[in-house]
């Protein structure tokens, strides 16, 4: 069997207690490998989900008895869109546990098949009243989901309204159901609704679990820049490098140039100003200061 490359510093006790629990069914050494895949399984779930999908099916090769692999697997395969093997390790580790957590994420499974009916089906049997406020949540979400496929864009509005959403509490998943909510509404060409949602969403997702600021900027004509985006750098960099090579007198740096009919010439600092003008030319400057002294006095005197 091919094994994956785990750093030193994961050693397999990062796993939750329950999980450590359900691997002492396994001889030691086995436990403590399989442990050690589990753990790059979750750290590189959300990141590199295909990484961390190659370590979930060496776990699932070690250990297939044990449901907390299997739950793994499932997550691993979910995230990267193989729902079939998804919805097969997750049934498994219903068959094992009797748990009814996974029902909200199976139906997803339904959806990422292509077969919404069954994921509104899901919805409507028994495991939903089984399942805590969170995963209600989950399942009204699903159910939307589900129902937006369908084209039913009414039906998923009226899906998502609930006293979850009602509610001035802010919980882990209030931003996810009240920008579920301002998607819907886009959806059944009810826009000036949608604005409203999406900015309680950005109001109660201060981690950023969902894009509802840049949607809420979207709808009010906004647009965001990434200072960090490298091709926003690169363009700064190239206008930079554009501004550098125009003229100085179209900079408008202090560089100034003069023409005398015959040379250009750039004084940079006013010493090489002076150096430029002959006596003769200062004569004419305090010249023409006297004429226009003179012509002041003129008219003060009419």
């Amino acid at each position: 069997m091919q094994r994956l490359a785990i750093p030193e510093d994961v050693t397999g006790s990062e796993l939750d207690a329950d999980v450590r629990q359900e691997l002492k069914s396994l001889p030691k050494t086995l436990a403590d490998d399989v442990a050690r895949n589990l753990v790059m399984v979750a750290r590189l779930l959300d990141t590199e989900p295909e990484e961390a999908y190659k370590y979930s099916r060496v776990a699932l090769r070690l250990a297939s008895r044990v449901a907390s692999v299997r739950e793994a697997a499932g997550f691993a395969s979910y995230m990267t869109q193989r729902y079939s093997e998804a919805l097969t390790e997750f049934r498994a580790a219903r068959r094992m546990t009797g748990r009814v957590d996974l029902w909200p994420v199976m139906a997803d499974c339904e959806r990422g098949l292509g077969r919404p009916e069954r994921a509104l089906a899901m919805a409507g049997e028994a495991e939903v009243k089984q399942l805590d406020k969170a995963g209600q949540v989950e399942m009204r979400l699903v159910a939307a989901g589900a129902r937006t496929d369908l084209g039913q864009f009414d039906a998923a509005v009226v899906t998502l309204q609930s006293p979850e959403l009602a509610s001035s509490a802010v919980h882990p998943w209030t931003a996810r159901l009240r920008y579920a909510y301002a998607e819907a509404l886009i959806a059944a060409d009810r826009g000036d609704e949608a604005r409203e949602w999406f900015a309680k969403a950005a109001e109660s997702d201060p981690d950023g679990v969902t894009n509802a600021s840049e949607r809420l900027a979207e709808i009010d004509g906004l647009e965001f820049v990434d200072a960090l985006d490298p091709e926003v750098e690169e363009a700064e960099q190239a206008e930079a490098a554009q501004a550098d090579e125009q003229p100085a007198e179209k900079r408008g740096g202090q560089d100034t140039r003069y023409d005398d009919g015959e040379n250009k010439v750039i004084f940079e600092e006013d010493e090489d100003v002076e150096e430029y003008y002959d006596e003769d030319d200062v004569e004419m400057e305090e010249a023409d200061e006297t004429e226009i002294a003179r012509a002041m006095r003129d008219r003060d005197d009419r």
